[in-house]
């Protein structure tokens, strides 16, 4: 049962603790999710005071969900006709999971409330900093970290946890790093934790799309003239299209059509700067996976596994699990350009290639079954075809059992695979 409209009741920040407060409401319910940006950040700036703003819009995500009305009420906040647009794709492309998962449709969605003609320009500070990177110690933010360093530019890490809460698959690449951070925090309504005993929807929430609302905040609150995301070309693409036509992306906030539909907003609000793009936006994951292998600092020390991700402490696990969709799609990638060996050395014996069982999950991830690929982080069927046509030619990989049934008889070409690992077209689907 959805409930009748949803409200975004107020945002606070009290400057003396750095906590930023949005209160939210679904009918007569109230929910809070608190942020903050690390120590001597400068959130009294107008600038500061804009972003804050979006942060708010974006982030009444994960209250919204728990009855998804047909209304968003904007409350004190104007908004624009581009605002108020993009604000709506947010929740309705953003929840496409979600709702696909819940069976609802949320093309009915609304957003009422005050309106301006256009949003006058804010100058923000200065920014006299380098790029401010988004960092989840997976093989794109890295590739992204050691392109910045290489290229001379001085940036930080943005790392985002619950308070008091860091996991350990993030820090460990971090310190590779070298680079100073920026920690933020994050807390959501503990009534949320308790969605099943309340009645409430569950389901995946656009969550990149709400840190990095908070990456802005940060930036303009520490001096960095840019946010720079690990977003790659396949992240644009629809894990399916339902029966309605719509496309349902897991990765949502991760695409093309939402970078290009914030960073507009934050132009129209600040100007110039910061700017907010992805460094990977035209290159695929078997791209990012080749230059991923040659940075063999973290090699020991990264763990893109789902399991290490869990939000009870006591279920993290602090190594691969080797069994799970992620898993294996970051071993499938990185087999053309890592020995076997290594990836056993890096998955602790439990490579998931070296295991027949996991056949059904390496098949959907190549295309073989109704999806057009699982609801998690991971690349196309197209760049996981490549990945295994050019893993089966290793020599180390010539008994291989997973790869020989992967790639049959219609193995990808090399100009095939050689394609993939050139600039792609960008391919915005702007709603």
């Amino acid at each position: 049962m959805r409930g009748d409209r949803f409200y975004f009741v107020e945002v606070t920040t009290n400057h003396e603790t750095g906590v930023i407060t949005g209160t939210y409401a679904v009918d007569q319910q109230e929910f809070q999710e608190t942020w903050t940006v690390g120590g001597g950040a400068q959130l009294d700036h107008p600038a500061v005071e804009a972003a804050i703003r979006w942060l708010f819009l974006l982030g009444g995500v994960s209250a919204y969900k728990t009855l998804a009305p047909p209304v968003l009420d904007t409350g004190a906040v104007a908004l624009t006709s581009d605002e108020a647009k993009f604000l709506r794709a947010f929740y309705v492309h953003g929840l496409g999971e979600f709702a696909y998962r819940n069976g609802l449709d949320l093309s009915d969605l609304q957003v009422v409330g005050p309106q301006i003609s256009e949003r006058h320009v804010v100058q923000p500070p200065g920014l006299p900093n380098g790029p401010l990177i988004p960092f989840g110690g997976g093989i794109d933010s890295i590739v992204t970290v050691e392109a910045v360093k290489q290229s001379g530019v001085v940036g930080r890490l943005f790392i985002c946890s619950r308070p008091g809460d860091l996991f350990a698959a993030i820090e460990s690449p971090a310190a590779c790093t070298g680079l100073q951070i920026i920690r933020a925090t994050r807390q959501i309504d503990p009534l949320l934790y308790r969605s099943t005993e309340l009645g409430y929807l569950n389901g995946h929430v656009p969550i990149t799309g709400v840190l990095s609302a908070l990456a802005v905040v940060a930036a303009l609150a520490h001096g960095h003239d840019a946010v720079l995301m690990s977003n790659e070309h396949s992240a644009s693409d629809p894990n399916l299209v339902d029966d309605a036509g719509n496309d349902v992306n897991h990765q949502w906030s991760k695409s093309e059509d939402f970078e290009e539909g914030f960073a507009k907003i934050l132009h129209q609000t600040f100007g110039a700067a910061p700017s907010f793009s992805s460094f990977l936006r035209t290159r695929s994951e078997l791209w990012v996976a080749r230059a991923f292998s040659k940075a063999t600092t973290y090699h020991s020390s990264f763990r893109s596994c789902n399991k290490a991700f869990r939000q009870d402490p006591e279920g993290r696990l602090l190594e691969w699990c080797g069994v799970c969709d992620k898993c294996c799609f970051i071993d499938l990638v990185l087999a053309p350009y890592l020995s076997r060996d290594e990836l056993s050395t890096i998955f602790h014996g439990r490579e998931p290639l070296e295991q027949e069982a996991l056949l059904p999950i390496f098949e959907t991830l190549i295309g073989r079954s109704a999806w057009a690929k699982p609801f998690e982080c991971v690349g196309d069927p197209l760049e996981c075809r490549a990945a295994a046509s050019l893993a089966a030619l290793r020599d180390d990989r010539s008994s291989n059992a997973v790869l020989a049934r992967l790639v049959g008889e219609d193995p990808l070409s090399a100009a095939q695979c050689a394609a993939l690992l050139q600039p792609l077209p960008r391919r915005s689907r702007a709603s």
